[in-house]
């Protein structure tokens, strides 16, 4: 046992790694090791020797298992310092840049009009994107030969359905679940066959509506012209043109005195409206007789492009990060 113990302790303390130490571990006291083979000889001695025998084992068994859980301490040390060292930080250098995520121009545009609506009183409503045509047709008083239900205008599903072509119907909805007065904003997806640098088949539309016992014409152009100078954050020459929407009577659509890139100025449309058609509050069991109403409408891509410089629409949609950086 004391030549044993003169063999591998040196052998143990100089133990390159965590692997070989482990290998002198099992051929010294593993199942099949020389320590453990000795254990089991001790049942075929005398007892005065096997007793013996047995404290000799047992002491070269503690000796040579203290020295490997020695080195196995300062392996493991070794180890847990050079990994420290390798993933050492030096805090003094510079971070790596990461761009944070921001809001989408569009999602942007949709926050400062609802904040801007919100403080005069209007609520938020929603509805389907995917409509009847009661909802997104019918009660609106379009007439049934009207161009905006043809196949080449609208999506229509297999079976009748259709994705909606304006936000109008949640107005339906909405004046159908609730009685006046009503002062509510639609706003979400809408779809169109249309597609080029100014149109998209998909795009973002907003529409306000105010029922009650007062409403009038005076009260839509002062909201109007109140929300488009909020919006820009500068005043405006604005035009009131008569224009026909089926389910507004009479009918407007509103310009504002733009100025273009070189200087010069030029009448811009930017949104529609009206005072609401009686048969519309008809069909929506509100009394046309003691109630008005008006309603407008605007694409919400339209007013980013004018706010943030846009010429191409599509730029909204192509994912480029070089674009949507430039709104962080």
């Amino acid at each position: 046992m004391d030549s044993l113990i003169h063999e591998y302790e040196p052998k143990i303390r100089d133990a390159a790694d965590l692997d070989a130490l482990e290998a002198m571990r099992v051929a010294l006291l593993g199942k099949s090791g020389v320590i453990t083979e000795q254990l089991k000889a001790l049942g075929k001695l005398a007892p005065d020797e096997r007793k013996a025998r047995g404290e000799q084992v047992n002491i070269a068994k503690v000796r040579l298992q203290d020295a490997i859980a020695s080195r196995r301490a300062a392996l493991e040390a070794a180890a847990l310092e050079a990994r420290l060292a390798a993933e050492r930080i030096d805090v003094t250098m510079p971070g790596r840049h990461v761009d944070p995520g921001v809001a989408h121009p569009v999602s942007r545009t949709i926050e400062r009009m609802v904040s801007i609506f919100s403080r005069m009183g209007y609520a938020v409503a929603d509805g389907p994107e995917i409509e009847d045509d009661e909802h997104n047709f019918e009660a609106l008083n379009f007439p049934p030969h009207h161009p905006a239900r043809a196949m080449h205008d609208t999506f229509y599903f297999p079976d009748g359905r259709l994705l909606r072509t304006h936000t109008s119907p949640v107005q339906v909805r909405y004046m159908r679940d609730h009685r006046p007065p009503l002062r509510m904003l639609a706003i979400g997806k809408v779809y169109r066959s249309d597609s080029d640098q100014t149109h998209s088949p998909m795009f973002h539309q907003m529409e306000g509506l105010v029922v009650d016992e007062t409403a009038n014409f005076a009260e839509l152009k002062g909201t109007l012209a109140q929300f488009v100078r909020a919006f820009f954050e500068r005043d405006f020459e604005m035009q009131f043109r008569p224009s026909y929407f089926p389910f507004t009577e009479p009918s407007c659509e509103v310009d504002i005195r733009w100025e273009r890139a070189d200087g010069s100025k030029a009448w811009l449309e930017v949104l529609g409206g009206g005072m609401v058609h009686p048969n519309v509050l008809r069909a929506c069991n509100i009394d046309p007789e003691r109630y008005t109403g008006y309603a407008f409408g605007l694409g919400i891509e339209r007013f980013a492009m004018l706010r943030y410089g846009v010429s191409d629409l599509r730029a909204f949609y192509d994912n480029d990060l070089r674009f949507l950086r430039q709104f962080a």
